[in-house]
């Protein structure tokens, strides 16, 4: 015999005994009537886990910032837009009079809620003052704020003495912006964070003004916000440069739901320039369209739009502006159109009396009717099933 052969029949036991050992060692199969050996306990900051694992895996939480909860636990605030798990329908309403006073004391049964043309019947109903979020969007470029010129000081005025007149509860976010919004300072109450935040704002850095992406999404950015909220945008009103053209801007805005006040830079030097020759046809017509523009942002998310010739009504604006989102009356109903398909659904509150069915008629103390307008959103998105 060979001897490579003998020396293979000689290895071919010790072969199988390796083996033997090396399967006593390792898991044993279940039903071989040997005990499983303890596998070894996992560090505690181990966070490799396999996907397999029995525990069960963390449900990641909606990214929203914790000043939101904060300030629900604080005020016990809880009205959002459109809350799917309770199928609620929630609008916030400011009913002024044709001073922009708020008019209190209307009982519930003289508010219609019509949703598509189809009466909802109301099922909550409550009126207070409450603490406000708000994001004041500024324009802050070239176009209109070069350095010291009119622009510039109008916009700077207008800002830190709107926030001269909040209160030490309320939540104020700044951005601004110029070719693209830029957060100077977020959510807060410290008001110092509010002011280190407008010092910022010196020398504009681009001539573009994208107003149309700077609002629309710091809205995305609010809608998840529950309790009173709005956006204050000082604005000339004119867009240079953005993604987004008016009319997408405008259906955005009014599916988000955000209600915005609208402060219009420029008024004084606009005519003064139109009454000097300085200002061609085109460029006053563009104006011109910007304003209807920005009337009609407010008027569809249930804000108000002003454009002030003299900083002597500066403070007045703001002090109807934190009127009008302090004082509101919180209607809510379940909508009868129960579809979850995405779709716009259009709101429109009017204010009746109930015995004739006719628009209420609204008097002062002295007993003489007075006109009042009534503010809010233009409807909301329906919730979405995918099937």
């Amino acid at each position: 015999m060979k001897a490579w052969l003998k020396l293979f029949l000689f290895c071919i036991p010790a072969l199988i005994a390796v083996l033997v050992l090396e399967g006593q060692e390792g898991p044993l199969s279940p039903g071989s009537g040997n005990t499983v050996a303890k596998p070894k306990k996992k560090p505690a900051d181990d966070s490799s886990a396999s996907p397999s694992s029995n525990a069960p895996a963390e449900t990641e939480q909606p990214k929203i910032p914790s000043v939101y909860n904060k300030k629900n636990a604080e005020t016990n605030i809880d009205n959002p837009s459109f809350r799917v798990e309770s199928n609620v329908v929630t609008v916030d309403v400011s009913v002024l009079d044709n001073n922009n006073h708020f008019i209190p004391n209307i009982p519930k049964d003289r508010f219609r809620i019509m949703e598509d043309g189809i009466p909802q019947k109301i099922t909550n109903f409550s009126l207070g003052e409450a603490p406000i979020t708000i994001t004041m969007v500024i324009e802050f470029s070239n176009l209109f704020q070069s350095y010291y010129g009119p622009g510039w000081f109008q916009t700077l005025q207008a800002a830190y003495q709107f926030v001269q007149m909040l209160k030490p509860e309320d939540y104020v976010a700044v951005v601004a912006y110029d070719m693209r919004p830029e957060i100077l300072s977020d959510f807060s109450t410290d008001r110092s964070k509010t002011q280190e935040a407008l010092s910022r704002l010196r020398i504009a850095a681009f001539h573009e003004a994208n107003l149309f992406d700077a609002v629309t999404q710091t809205a995305d950015r609010m809608t998840a916000i529950e309790g009173r909220k709005a956006i204050l945008l000082v604005t000339s009103g004119i867009d240079t440069f953005s993604k987004m053209t008016f009319d997408q801007c405008r259906k955005k805005l009014q599916e988000d739901g955000v209600p915005i006040y609208v402060f219009g830079l420029l008024q004084a030097v606009r005519e003064m320039a139109d009454a000097s020759g300085r200002m061609g046809a085109i460029q006053n017509l563009n104006f011109l369209q910007a304003d209807n523009e920005m009337r009609t942002f407010a008027k569809e998310t249930g804000g108000m739009a002003y454009f002030p010739r003299f900083y002597g009504e500066f403070g007045a604006i703001f002090n109807e502006i934190s009127q009008s989102l302090r004082n509101q009356y919180s209607l809510g109903y379940q909508p009868s159109n129960q579809a979850r398909d995405g779709k716009f659904r259009k709101i429109k509150i009017d204010l009746v009396d109930p015995s004739t069915n006719q628009p209420l008629k609204v008097v002062n103390e002295k007993g003489k009717p007075i006109k009042y307008q009534v503010l809010a959103k233009a409807g909301y998105t329906a919730p979405h099933t995918v099937e």
